[in-house]
């Protein structure tokens, strides 16, 4: 029997799910998370192997979702030092790179950047010649300035790549040792800043998605379980490890998209509002046709606007660690938590902090602790907490929202206890089981995707022979990402004209997915 563990690691607890091959359920976790992702992870699979101990050698696959890369931007630690090389001169001379960075962020990365010869028009012409020596130049200096990774962008490169992929290949023939580089064409999509900047972010987390996916495997081995690695993406889709560690940018929402995955697969709906309520925040996200809805706008992530696919999220300062402060009529809910610290902080657990966590135990909602502790609290105060948080849970899902009419919600999440079965727009509301570690679970039960987002000039070259093109390049990103070729199918196509600019422009969006290739062989 293969078995798949589904692990999610998040800012207050990590979640672990073990599934048998028919996606039932066989054992459950969830423990707090620790500073460094091995301990978190290495007591996940203790609590999870009591009861299946004898069939852990029978994981065929582990599935991560971490938030590591997302916090080491965010906080500004433990980043590489990139250098960047775009090719764009002269006619993008008059906006460097790092432009729109915020100051702290390029310390921490280095600030090396040249902009150099070299472009394409949106047609695929060339804006100026690529020169092998002035790259060559640059790849010395930054060797030299102790660079650690290279981000390359070209202008349009989306529409053709040659002169990124050339640049790349002079800069490792240069360096003469191995050097992680980042192409734009392979990570963000059209505009040029924006995408250069997700390729900048991606070449600077290089070494954290390093040490998440060894000390995964670590905490793994230690327990004696030899399964192939995978990592959850911001689609809600799988990657291999082997992919991960070449564009580990792509792991930044996936806490967030595994929660909605595994919402769609327990309440076995495939067009629904997914809340998914957190220790210190609650996600609010959308379910279209089975898959994450993309957001269709360029997302900050750090304060660095970036451009490549996310989902389309809310996040609020909800939680069930939040923090609740004031008096009657004046009461506030977070949004600064206690997180991880809730079982020795909040009055239920023996604390001083009251929570939102409190609110909801002492109003009957969850069952937890002890209640004798909140039984002396004001419960004006308690009621009115309780109204907020409602009424902060309902102002997202309008925003969410695309008809004015009631909508299927589904609720997950451990802090999700805090919510009751009336919210104003929602219905159905749908708590399903195991909805305390829905993110592991639809980590365990995500397949394997392939996204293209390109420019072509239908001039050049017949309609038919561009999606033909373009459907076979996003089932080989399929296949490069870990998936089983023979599994693969196009889940979604958008043909978009660019009247805006000559020669028949149009963008091609192809999404492919598949089953991992382990589901297939075994």
């Amino acid at each position: 029997m293969a078995l798949r563990l589904g692990i999610d690691v998040g800012g207050t607890n990590t979640d672990a799910v073990l599934l048998d091959e028919n996606d039932n359920l066989m054992a459950k976790v969830k423990t707090p998370t620790t500073q460094d992702i091995t301990t978190g992870i290495t007591k996940a699979l203790d609590k999870i192997s009591e009861g299946v101990k004898s069939r852990l050698n029978g994981i065929a696959c582990a599935m991560l979702g971490t938030t590591q890369c997302t916090n080491a931007i965010v906080e500004r630690k433990q980043l590489n030092k990139v250098g960047i090389i775009r090719l764009g001169a002269p006619a993008t001379l008059s906006l460097k790179p790092f432009i729109t960075w915020p100051d702290d962020l390029v310390q921490q990365i280095g600030g090396c950047s040249r902009v150099v010869s070299g472009g394409h028009e949106y047609d695929g012409r060339e804006i100026s010649p690529i020169h092998e020596e002035e790259i060559a130049e640059v790849a010395r200096e930054f060797k030299d300035k102790g660079v650690e990774s290279i981000a390359i962008s070209s202008v349009f490169s989306p529409v053709n790549n040659e002169h990124e992929v050339k640049a790349a290949e002079i800069v490792r023939n240069t360096w003469k040792k191995d050097i992680h580089i980042s192409l734009s064409n392979e990570i963000g999509r059209l505009s040029l800043l924006e995408r250069e900047n997700a390729a900048i972010l991606n070449a600077a987390i290089i070494k954290v998605a390093e040490r998440a996916i060894l000390g995964f495997r670590d905490a793994l081995e230690k327990k004696g379980i030899q399964a192939k690695l995978y990592l959850t993406q911001n689609d809600g889709t799988l990657m291999s490890a082997e992919y991960a560690l070449k564009y580990p940018v792509f792991t930044i929402a996936s806490g967030p998209s595994n929660s909605l995955m595994g919402a769609s697969f327990l309440s076995e709906m495939e067009n629904c509002i997914v809340v998914d309520v957190g220790g210190t925040t609650t996600d609010v996200g959308v379910i279209s046709k089975g898959m994450p809805r993309d957001s269709v706008f360029a997302r900050q992530i750090g304060g660095v606007t970036t451009n490549f696919r996310m989902p389309d999220l809310l996040s609020i300062g909800l939680g069930g660690g939040s923090i609740i402060r004031g008096k009657e009529g004046e009461v506030s809910v977070g949004p600064d938590s206690v997180g991880y610290r809730i079982t020795e902080e909040a009055f239920v657990f023996g604390g001083s902090t009251l929570t939102a966590t409190d609110v909801a135990v002492c109003l009957g909602k969850a069952s937890l602790g002890d209640i004798s502790k909140v039984r002396s609290l004001s419960k004006g105060v308690l009621k009115e907490a309780d109204l907020k948080i409602i009424q902060m849970v309902e102002e997202a899902i309008d925003k969410m929202k695309t008809t004015p009419e009631p909508v299927p919600v589904v609720l997950v999440g451990g802090g999700s206890i805090l919510l009751s079965a009336d919210i104003r727009g929602a219905s159905p509301i749908i708590r399903p089981a195991h909805f305390e570690v829905a993110s592991a679970i639809g980590a365990a039960i995500a397949q394997v995707s392939g996204e293209i987002d390109k420019v072509f000039s239908l001039d050049k070259s017949p309609r038919e022979e561009v999606l033909q093109d373009t459907l076979e390049m996003a089932v080989k990103e399929a296949v490069k990402a870990g998936a089983d070729p023979k599994s693969v199918e196009i889940i979604s196509v958008e043909e978009i004209p660019l009247t805006y600019l000559p020669g028949n422009a149009v963008r091609m969006k192809v999404k492919a997915v598949g089953k991992l290739m382990d589901e297939g062989a075994v």
